[in-house]
């Protein structure tokens, strides 16, 4: 098969699979190279890749992963083309606060994935890198992060960096793991603090309850993040400031959570304010707002290093995005005229 083929997989269901489950059937008898796994085959039947052979009768597309199998019945599957898994170059425009013969600058902006995931295989960051360093890019790092030394999250704003040789990869990829660099990030969080600063020591792992999440748990990994009020909105929120000391996967967001204080707008880990907890019209106004903020208001507003190969001291800054600075002015509006009597009763 080459890879701008279709190819249509079938298997029969003796009389003693009846009632199984029909992604688990399929993903244990397809006779599949390399083989379905059961997320793969439930995501095909999703698709509607999935029909009964009926044998002259006309055939019958199944969309229910969970649906049972029907004993003496052949079930056809068709797979798509296979894709090159090597990214490609697209011309997505980038904001480039700085590039050099070994590193390039980004500041990114919420909304795009770093790199090629199944769920998102083009339109990244690293597409765009691509198409603007040109292919030498992909050779560095590999295949599917080329030059990528660490990332944001898709809805995490602010600067970035990459690499554009070996030299400098390698070295960059040093510093993170040494946590020799000063990365300074911007998040508006749930509430206000009764002190202006502080360190969280909390070690991350997976969440015992969901595999998709980061939890403080007693066996994590060691983590610790610098905090400081930047600004005090009260009683909706803080703009806050966090310098990481390590850099786990959703450090600040579960940290922030874990004193209290979730990142506004965060689906996974934030907390919003109850709007019963307010007494006045403003108040629950305000909130709403909040509450439908559509990403995790989190911005990674400075980076600084030394040039992995000149030794040049940098530092580059991002100001807050027009979406957190909408948002910040919302609240304080709703502060000044909740102060000056006009909230109501």
């Amino acid at each position: 098969m080459t890879s701008d083929q279709i190819q249509e997989l079938s298997v029969y269901a003796p009389p003693e699979a009846e009632g199984e489950r029909i992604d688990r059937f399929l993903a244990a008898n397809l006779a599949a190279d390399p083989p379905l796994s059961r997320t793969r085959v439930k995501a095909l039947i999703l698709e509607g890749a999935l029909r009964e052979d009926g044998d002259g009768a006309g055939d019958t597309i199944i969309t229910d992963p969970s649906q049972t199998v029907r004993g003496e019945a052949t079930y056809v599957i068709t797979l798509p083309p296979a894709r090159d898994p090597t990214p490609q170059g697209q011309a997505i425009p980038l904001n480039i606060l700085h590039e050099d013969n070994d590193l390039i600058i980004i500041d990114k902006p919420a909304g795009m994935v770093v790199h090629p995931a199944p769920g998102q295989p083009d339109g990244t960051l690293v597409n765009a890198l691509i198409a603007h360093c040109g292919p030498s890019l992909t050779g560095i790092g590999g295949v599917m992060r080329p030059g990528i030394v660490h990332r944001l999250d898709k809805d995490t704003s602010g600067v970035m960096m990459a690499a554009k040789t070996d030299r400098a990869h390698q070295r960059l990829t040093d510093m993170f793991a040494a946590h020799d660099l000063d990365r300074r990030y911007q998040a508006l969080v749930w509430g206000t603090f009764a002190d202006r600063g502080g360190r969280i020591e909390a070690p991350l792992g997976r969440s015992n309850r969901d595999r998709k999440k980061q939890a403080v748990v007693a066996n994590g990994r060691f983590a610790a993040t610098n905090w400081s009020v930047l600004r005090a909105l009260p009683p909706f929120a803080s703009l806050v400031e966090c310098v990481l000391e390590t850099g786990r996967t959703h450090q600040i967001r579960v940290h922030m959570a874990h004193l209290g204080h979730g990142v506004v707008g965060d689906p996974m880990y934030g907390r919003a304010l109850r709007s019963g907890q307010m007494p006045d019209a403003v108040s629950r106004d305000c909130l709403g707002v909040m509450r439908q903020f559509e990403r995790q208001a989190l911005h990674a507003a400075t980076l600084g290093f030394d040039h992995p190969v000149t030794g040049e001291a940098m530092e580059f800054h991002s100001p807050l995005p027009t979406d957190m600075a909408g948002l910040i002015k919302t609240v304080e509006t709703a502060i000044h005229t909740r102060s000056s009597g006009g909230g109501g009763r």
